[in-house]
């Protein structure tokens, strides 16, 4: 009876531990950052014709707060009000229609979206593979110590608990592993020219913010969880296997 409730409590923790990981790995807000450099905004024309006068135009940029939200999947980039907070824009309902995305499935490391190589670029980028590998290892993993899991139901095979248990602990470890890294680029590299990129050469005193966002959150409250269900499935595995 009492392996089974740790069996229980060990499947609840490796269950909301995988789910977040999944979800960190979908959603596509690691980064979330916001600059008032404009260069996406739109652009009003006034045209006031005059009759024996040539055309006077006046142009308006309208005041705009520049956000953006990155993951695996997709780099976006979209306008906001300036009185709007980063974290609060980039929720589900507040997506607006205007909003631009590219492929980002290197990131958190620069992504190209010019001539290649381009000056913006720094010798960060070589480790992007690694970011890009070391994430979808770790869903793998997580997916693979579940499947495992369900097949040692109900305490057949000490085998497949103990190597799902491993499995899940693999995961956990490399999705520690890829929080380590994502800290040391935010806090390490100079993530103000990587945001603005192009539009830096043109708005050198641009003011820009940076959040670690809901995906990196996830990731993490993920890794206890599922490190956690991972020992107690090795070690329910080596009881099965004692008691045989």
């Amino acid at each position: 009876m009492r392996l089974g409730a740790v069996a229980l409590a060990a499947g609840l923790f490796g269950g909301l531990g995988t789910l977040c990981f999944l979800l960190a790995f979908g959603t596509d807000y690691w980064l979330l950052a916001s600059d008032g450099c404009g260069g996406y905004g739109p652009v009003v024309l006034e045209v006031e014709p005059g009759k024996n006068q040539t055309t006077n135009t006046t142009v308006e940029v309208v005041p705009s707060l520049t956000l953006h939200h990155e993951g695996f999947f997709w780099r976006c980039t979209f306008q906001a009000q300036p009185s709007m907070h980063a974290v609060w824009a980039v929720l589900f309902t507040n997506q607006p229609e205007t909003k631009v995305c590219i492929h980002g499935y290197l990131f958190p490391f620069p992504v190209a979206v010019g001539p290649v190589p381009h000056p913006i670029y720094d010798a960060t980028a070589v480790f992007r593979g690694f970011w890009t590998l070391l994430i979808v290892l770790g869903v793998a993993c997580a997916l693979v110590g579940g499947f495992l899991l369900l097949c040692a139901v109900p305490f057949l095979s000490p085998k497949l608990y103990r190597l799902g248990g491993e499995f899940l602990i693999s995961a956990a470890c490399l999705f520690l592993t890829l929080l380590v890294l994502y800290v040391l680029w935010a806090e390490l590299v100079d993530v103000q020219r990587y945001v603005l990129q192009e539009r830096g050469e043109t708005c050198h005193n641009a003011q820009v913010s940076v959040l670690y966002g809901w995906s990196f959150m996830l990731a993490g409250a993920g890794v206890p969880l599922e490190l956690l269900a991972g020992l107690l499935f090795l070690l329910i595995g080596r009881h099965l296997q004692a008691s045989q």
